[in-house]
């Protein structure tokens, strides 16, 4: 592991002061946004052991600590079993088939008055299941939006769409024919209107909505271009991992990336999942996906919720970098040095939190 990354790692929350602007949509930042962070654990009170003490890695502080907050949260949201994703700062949870989206794990939402909107009760698709979710996804920055739809993947053949609670919601159920997106996560675009996932392998993106492409997906095939020299043994190495796809939206750019995470099982350290490699991929609108190790001035963010990615420069952030957590690893992938920086522990929620206007 390269000593620059080791020291990035151990300064992944050394940051400037941020500088105090107002405009966002142009390229610049919020001066009322919330912060960036990533949740870490909670620490049960000394009063009730079912309510605890939000601790999370706040990026816009200078320097970032592992802050342990005065707002409280639930103590079941720490559960790997309870949460099945998160998106822009709303975590979701199942239980006896209702999905239920919460503000509990961002930092700046009420912690005497939080926010819980519960979904209507899901309807599993013969021949499907509901209990595994692979992913949550949402249209807008807030389920209380009049215009928001929330998406849930499960494992398998079912993607189920709900809009706004405002809305008479009810869930609308599709069902994938096609086996490569059977494990596939959910991401929104923006930029398209349509819920997309890539395939198994990264070759092809479905795309869903609620009107035109609702049973019929609007299909796209890439090739895989440029992709990296390395000698057989490393191919081999990479073969042997577990794969997986994410789709990510860059809003200040307007392009679309697909990262590629390698993850293996370490027996020698208690059969832990840990990352391998990663290889990010410009998406065009010809068909080609372009390796890349020059993504510019981003960074993308890949967790248990929706990923995102944002301009490095607004955030003090590393450009050029993708910035990763899973429930017993963190760190960070440098794409110009090929190489990424980790630290092993256990993240119960592993959830990085959008910043917000």
């Amino acid at each position: 592991m390269g000593p620059l990354l080791l020291s990035r790692l151990s300064k992944l929350c050394l940051r400037k002061p941020p500088a105090l602007v107002v405009r966002h949509l142009s390229g610049v930042r919020f001066l009322s946004e919330t912060p960036l962070c990533q949740i870490v654990v909670a620490i049960p009170t000394s009063r009730d052991e079912d309510i605890g003490n939000l601790v999370i890695c706040d990026y816009a502080s200078s320097p970032c600590d592992i802050k342990v907050l005065e707002k409280t949260v639930p103590m079941y949201l720490m559960k790997e079993t309870r949460t099945i994703g998160a998106s822009h700062g709303w975590v979701a949870t199942l239980k006896d088939g209702i999905v239920c989206l919460q503000d509990d794990l961002n930092p700046s939402a009420s912690h005497s008055d939080p926010k819980r909107i519960s979904l209507p009760p899901l309807v599993t698709l013969p021949h499907c299941q509901t209990q595994l979710v692979t992913n949550v996804a949402m249209s807008s920055s807030s389920p209380e939006d009049d215009d928001c739809i929330v998406a849930v993947k499960f494992e398998g053949p079912q993607l189920s769409l709900c809009r706004s609670p405002q809305k008479n919601p009810e869930w609308v159920n599709i069902r994938i024919t096609d086996r490569g997106f059977f494990s596939s996560r959910v991401m929104y675009s923006k930029r398209d209107e349509m819920f997309s996932m890539p395939s198994a392998g990264g070759t092809r993106m479905g795309s869903w909505d609620l009107e035109k492409h609702r049973n019929k997906p609007k299909m796209q095939t890439w090739s895989l271009r440029n992709l990296p020299e390395f000698v057989q043994s490393d191919w081999e190495r990479l073969d042997k991992c577990c794969t997986s796809e994410h789709l990510v939206e860059s809003l200040p750019t307007g392009e679309m990336f697909m990262v590629k995470w390698f993850r293996q099982r370490n027996n020698d350290e208690g059969g832990r999942m840990e990352g391998r490699h990663m290889m990010v991929f410009k998406l065009d609108g010809n068909g080609n996906a372009f390796h890349t190790d020059d993504i510019g001035d981003l960074c993308i963010f890949l967790s248990k919720s929706e990923p995102f990615c944002l301009k490095a420069s607004l955030y003090d952030l590393f450009k050029n970098c993708v910035y990763f957590v899973d429930n017993n690893e963190r760190g960070i992938v440098d794409l110009v040095m090929n190489d990424e920086a980790r630290s092993f522990s256990t993240y119960p929620a592993p959830y990085y939190i959008h910043p917000r206007s």
